[in-house]
C-alpha cells in the first residue's frame, strides 16, 4: 500500500492530471474493490494521508431493528464496550483493512477500478478543456475523410470532425493537410465529440483578432459579424482609442490584413464597416457600396429611401448585400427608390431571400 502514492504521482505526471483528482479516483477504486470483495453492504473509507482503508461500524442500541438487518455496518452498544469501553450509541468503530492479503483476486479486481476511473478522469479533464474552449480557434492535420464528405482532423489529444455543412462551398481537403477552424460545440456520445465549423461568424471574428494586432490588444472591438460563407461578410468595428481607426487597422496598408484572412476564407470578400450609435446611420454604412438618401426605423423595421441607379448596389448580387444587412443590424429592411422626387417601394430584404437558396447548394 505504501507504493500507491508513487502510483498516483506517476499517472498524475504521465497523463497530465491533477494530483489531487487523480487521488480521489484511487480512493474510489478502493472503496469499490474491498466493497467487490468483502460485500457491498459493508461502510467503508479511506485516510486520505496515509491511504489507509477502513470498514466503518455505527454503535447502535441492544435492541435496534438494524442489527437484524445489517450486522455488517452496525454493531450493538454491549458488544462495543468489550473493545472500546468508552464508546456511546452513535459512536463509530473502524477497523483496519488489508486488500494485499486478499491475493491475486483483489489486485485485479483494483487494477481494472484504477483503469476505469483513471480513463474517466481523463475524458472528463479532455472534455472541460475544449468545453472552454468553444468559439477559440484550433488546429490541425486532416485524418480521414468519410463518404459523406466529412473531415476529420486531429488536434493534440482529440480527434475532431468538421461536417460537410460547415465547410465553405468550394473547400476540399486532403489527408495530411493542416486546417484551422473555429470549435462549435464539444459533447459526450459514446467518447468525447467535438465539431468544428468555417462557416460560423465566429470563425472570421477568431482569424481578425489573430491577424490584428489592434483587435487581440482591445484597441479595436468587433461589434457584430454576419457571413454568407465564401461569398461575403460585413463585420462592424468599434474604436476603443481616439486615434484608433478601426476600419483602417483590421484592413491594414494596402489590404494586406484583410486579404490574408480573406484567402483563408476561400477569398470571401469582407466589408468592414465603422460602428455607430445611430441605427439609422449604421444601416446606411452596412449596405455600402450603396449610398441611401435616408433611413427611417418603425420597430424592427428600416425603410432606406434611395436613388433607383443605387437599388441593384443595396440587394447585391442574388441579394447578399441586403440579406447580409439585415442580418447584422437585426432589423428587416425596405427599399424604396426615388423617381423624380417620389418614393417608390422597391424590394424588401424577405423578398431578396428567395434569390439565395443557390449559394447554400454544395
Amino acid at each position: 500500500m505504501e507504493k500507491i502514492a508513487d502510483i498516483i504521482e506517476s499517472i498524475a505526471n504521465e497523463k497530465n492530471l491533477e494530483l489531487e483528482s487523480v487521488k480521489e479516483k484511487v480512493i474510489l477504486a478502493l472503496v469499490n474493490t474491498a466493497k467487490r470483495i468483502y460485500g457491498q453492504e459493508y461502510d467503508f473509507f479511506v485516510d486520505k494521508k496515509k491511504l489507509d482503508l477502513y470498514q466503518k461500524i455505527l454503535v447502535v442500541a441492544d435492541d435496534d431493528e438494524r442489527l437484524k438487518e445489517n450486522k455488517e455496518s452496525f454493531i450493538a452498544l454491549s458488544k462495543a464496550k468489550i473493545e472500546a469501553p468508552d464508546v456511546e450509541i452513535g459512536d463509530e468503530l473502524t477497523y483496519e483493512c488489508s486488500l494485499e492479503n486478499l491475493g491475486r483476486t483483489a489486485v485485479n479486481i483494483l487494477h481494472k477500478e484504477l483503469e476505469y476511473h483513471i480513463q474517466k478522469l481523463l475524458e472528463q479533464t479532455i472534455f472541460e478543456k475544449y468545453k472552454n474552449k468553444v468559439g477559440k480557434i484550433v488546429f490541425g492535420n486532416v485524418v480521414r475523410i468519410d463518404n459523406d464528405e466529412n473531415t476529420f482532423i486531429e488536434i493534440d489529444e482529440l480527434r475532431a470532425f468538421l461536417p460537410r455543412k460547415n465547410r465553405i462551398k468550394g473547400e476540399k481537403f486532403k489527408i495530411g493537410e493542416v486546417v484551422k477552424a473555429v470549435i462549435r460545440r464539444v459533447y459526450t456520445d459514446k467518447g468525447i465529440k467535438m465539431e468544428l465549423s468555417r462557416t460560423s461568424p465566429k470563425f472570421l471574428e477568431c482569424l481578425l483578432e489573430a491577424e490584428v494586432p489592434e483587435i487581440k490588444d482591445g484597441y479595436v472591438s468587433i461589434m457584430g459579424c454576419a457571413r454568407i460563407p465564401g461569398e461575403r461578410a460585413k463585420i462592424i468595428l468599434k474604436s476603443n482609442g481616439v486615434n484608433v481607426d478601426p476600419v483602417g487597422a483590421t484592413v491594414g496598408v494596402k489590404g494586406v490584413r484583410i486579404n490574408a484572412v480573406s484567402k483563408e476564407l476561400h477569398n470571401e470578400n469582407i466589408d468592414c464597416i465603422e460602428f455607430s450609435n445611430e441605427p439609422e446611420i449604421l444601416i446606411a454604412r452596412i449596405l455600402a457600396p450603396a449610398i441611401v438618401n435616408s433611413v427611417k426605423i418603425e420597430d424592427k423595421k428600416a425603410i432606406v429611401s434611395l436613388n433607383s441607379e443605387q437599388k441593384s448596389k443595396a440587394i447585391g448580387k442574388s441579394g447578399i448585400n441586403i440579406r447580409l444587412a439585415s442580418m447584422l443590424s437585426g432589423y428587416d429592411i425596405e427599399l424604396y427608390e426615388l423617381e423624380n422626387g417620389n418614393a417608390n417601394h422597391s424590394l424588401s430584404n424577405e423578398e431578396a431571400l428567395k434569390n439565395l437558396q443557390d449559394l447554400f447548394k454544395i
